[in-house]
């Protein structure tokens, strides 16, 4: 069992930070064994998936019942996990997902300044950058924002899509705090959270995508990518990256899992643009498996809020480590020596 030190706690385990997620998070998590959506169908807001839960469900599901071929009779003894996404070179391929609204959907107990603190600086010190997000509570993006900046703004900046003079305006917010990319969840279009709050958002034509991409010089990411033809269209928008994502499972119950429609998505767009898959992925395996059926980088969310609501900064710090010595022993298990030789041989 890996034990860490953290301030003002004795020795834990990540069994214990997980018990101490569960007392912190107040209910609106279980922080079940699996994260798998079963135990929180239904709870947006809240952290579960919407409706039947089962837009959530699938995301884990579909990522399991891939598996992987191995092979030990090769010479990738010590394989290098790190990469370059977006200009940036990471220790391993992985993005903390634009998660927010502790008030909303984390149980109240710390406020967003705190949360967002730790993912940031658990990040960073881990190697990989923040994804800081943006919710119907307009105060929580500056803060967002104000906490990423005293990390000299080594991170990026998601917006929901509002109409485009607000995207606009915000994304403006985000360079001043000195984000190196920006990006929109398109998948947010119509997110019960926001509706509750009179928040209009809604989906974006490709002349509107154009327009906000326009409005900066920075590399943008518009996730909330489920088909071909839409990830065509981003490209054609001009946008830098894309995330496939159906948002956690939260904004449309009943669609296929991310893990299904990504090799489909990835044999049309691969090389025109960064991919990014984000749903699901809960261990170094789950990256490996992402990145074999497409992907340049994958997003994990719901992980490191229990990381954060339980070892604070050094509870990011632990989940990430373990979850790269996980992808490295895999990819030692798989033959790959490095990510660029991961790709679908892996795939049984």
């Amino acid at each position: 069992m890996i034990k860490i030190s953290l301030k003002g706690v004795d020795e834990l385990n990540y069994q214990e930070i997980e018990k101490k997620a569960r007392e912190n998070l107040n209910g609106s998590c279980k922080v079940c064994p699996v994260c798998n959506g079963k135990a929180c169908a239904g709870e947006v807001p809240g952290m579960g998936g919407k409706g039947t839960g089962e837009a959530f469900k699938i995301n884990v599901e579909a990522l399991a019942a891939y598996k992987l071929n191995m092979r030990v009779i090769h010479d990738a003894k010590d394989p290098d996990t790190t990469t370059v996404l977006l200009g940036k070179k990471m220790a391993i391929p992985v993005f903390a997902a634009p998660v927010s609204g502790t008030t909303l959907n984390m149980g109240g107990k710390f406020s967003e300044a705190e949360y967002i603190q730790w993912i940031i600086g658990g990040c960073l010190d881990s190697g990989i950058y923040p994804m800081v997000g943006d919710t119907a509570v307009d105060a929580f993006l500056t803060t967002n924002l104000e906490q990423l900046k005293k990390f000299d703004g080594q991170g990026i900046a998601i917006i929901k899509p509002w109409e485009n003079s607000n995207v606009i305006q915000k994304i403006k917010l985000a360079e001043a705090s000195g984000v190196y990319a920006v990006g929109m969840d398109i998948d947010a279009a119509g997110l019960i959270t926001l509706a509750l709050h009179g928040k209009p958002v809604g989906p974006k034509s490709v002349e509107e995508i154009k327009q906000i991409v326009a409005s900066t010089k920075l590399p943008f990411i518009l996730k909330g990518i489920m088909t071909v033809d839409e990830a065509e269209l981003a490209v054609a928008a001009g946008v830098q990256a894309i995330g496939v994502s159906n948002h956690g499972g939260r904004v449309l119950d009943q669609t296929p899992g991310v893990a299904d429609v990504l090799p489909e998505i990835a044999a049309a767009v691969k090389g025109k643009v960064t991919i990014l898959a984000d749903g699901g992925v809960r261990n170094g395996v789950d990256v490996l498996k992402m990145l074999a059926l497409g992907a340049d980088g994958v997003l994990v969310g719901r992980p490191l809020v229990t990381a954060s609501f339980g070892g604070q900064t050094e509870g990011v710090k632990t989940y990430l480590e373990i979850m790269k010595n996980e992808l490295k022993s895999a990819m030692v298990l798989t033959g790959c020596k490095s990510i660029k030789d991961i790709n679908e041989r892996i795939i049984f």
